[in-house]
């Protein structure tokens, strides 16, 4: 999953990489209190690339003129893309660009130091001139250095870009990251370094490990763009291991292992995962019945949330909650949902399917027998039936 600039600076801030003060934008009015000085860049925060050359960023000198580059911003799609959030960040004057990045190799497993003389908007020129060093032995301030030396940096820039090397493969190592990238690390006319835009690829199957990822990727709003989290969310996010993804489908699931393989087959299925809850609780002793009942409640609330969600599938085995149990929670979370949107016959934006197995099966087909949700015994039959539904919608 690649990170927007502006979550992207937030890592990079964490880890003591220089970025310019900078204010997220979630409707043109936000201008209208900006905290930092004109003139200042807006950036719209999409994750594609050549934002400049099709209108994404402009340089405004007021208020007005803020207001109204923004407006346009936020109505111009690029590769077929629209903003949800823009960045206002400080103008700064450069005198240099480089390219910095620590990419993981996954033909030699190795991670890969890459720099450039030629940053910016230039990737033909960025490429000509891209030097590499294989990080292959333990890291030390070495391989930063190296690579510094070969792009042919002199006197104090050796060490305040080794430095900002350093940092990046830091914050690689340390996220579990994909990649770590600054296009541009501008260089003032005083040999200041900055970086000016940065693009960060989390790793999806290592997300689970990392709380701080699972809040920068966080969206609740109705519109999916994200919003500050309370304190109880935050809490609850911990416990339950919440991840965002790409595709349609929302995924709760008990345990680690029944979580991973479930995604597993989904994606082995053609299906794309939207999101994934683990609850916890493969063992008797970690939950009672009532805080898993709990957590389900409020998971089923975060995964169904998305709007681009089309179908939950429910997988939450082990004993420790019976059939009827999981059931009324998930006609209690369908009947708030259908409420809020007005609905009296108990339908929601998106199918429900559950995969329970137990004695009281039966009793809780019949709890959910009004709110047509599909019960299945076999795991592979219920993704074979999520991913389908998904095709119809």
């Amino acid at each position: 999953m690649d990170l927007l600039e502006y979550q992207a600076k937030e890592l990079f801030r964490e880890m003591g990489i220089p970025v310019l003060p900078s204010q997220r934008i979630d409707h043109p009015k936000d201008l209208k209190g900006l905290k930092i000085p004109y003139p200042v860049v807006l950036k719209s925060q999409v994750r594609v690339g050549g934002r400049g050359r099709v209108g994404g960023i402009k340089f405004v000198a007021n208020t007005i003129d803020a207001v109204a580059a923004a407006q346009n911003i936020f109505h111009l799609p690029i590769a077929g893309e629209h903003p949800e959030v823009l960045l206002a960040e400080a103008k700064y004057d450069t005198d240099r660009e480089l390219y910095l990045a620590v990419v993981l190799d996954r033909a030699a497993r190795r991670p890969v130091l890459l720099g450039s003389q030629q940053g910016g908007t230039s990737t033909e020129l960025a490429m000509e001139q891209m030097q590499q060093v294989v990080v292959n032995e333990e890291f030390s301030p070495y391989y930063a250095r190296h690579l510094t030396l070969k792009m042919g940096c002199s006197g104090p820039l050796i060490e305040s870009v080794s430095d900002i090397v350093q940092k990046m493969y830091a914050l690689f190592v340390e996220k579990d990251l994909d990649l770590v990238e600054i296009n541009p690390l501008g260089i003032s006319p005083t040999g200041q370094v900055m970086a000016l835009d940065g693009k960060v690829t989390v790793n999806d199957a290592a997300i689970a490990r990392h709380p701080s990822l699972h809040e920068l990727t966080w969206k609740i709003d109705n519109n999916g763009s994200e919003s500050e989290l309370s304190q109880t969310q935050r809490e609850f996010i911990s416990k339950v291991n919440f991840v965002e993804l790409e595709g349609n489908i929302g995924l709760l699931c008990n345990g680690a292992g029944l979580t991973m393989a479930t995604l597993d087959l989904v994606y082995a299925t053609g299906g794309k995962p939207a999101n994934f809850v683990n609850l916890g609780g493969e063992s008797r002793w970690d939950l009672t019945p009532d805080e898993l009942s709990d957590r389900l409640d409020a998971s089923l609330d975060l995964v169904a949330k998305s709007k681009k969600v089309k179908v939950v599938l429910v997988n939450v085995l082990g004993g420790l909650a019976s059939c009827t149990q999981v059931a009324e929670t998930i006609a209690k979370v369908m009947e708030r949902h259908a409420r809020a949107q007005g609905s009296t016959n108990h339908a929601t934006p998106c199918q429900f399917i559950a995969r329970l197995y137990g004695e009281d099966l039966a009793a809780a087909q019949e709890i959910l027998k009004p709110f047509d949700v599909a019960i299945v015994e076999s795991l592979d039959d219920a993704i074979a039936k999520t991913v389908q539904l998904t095709r119809k919608k």
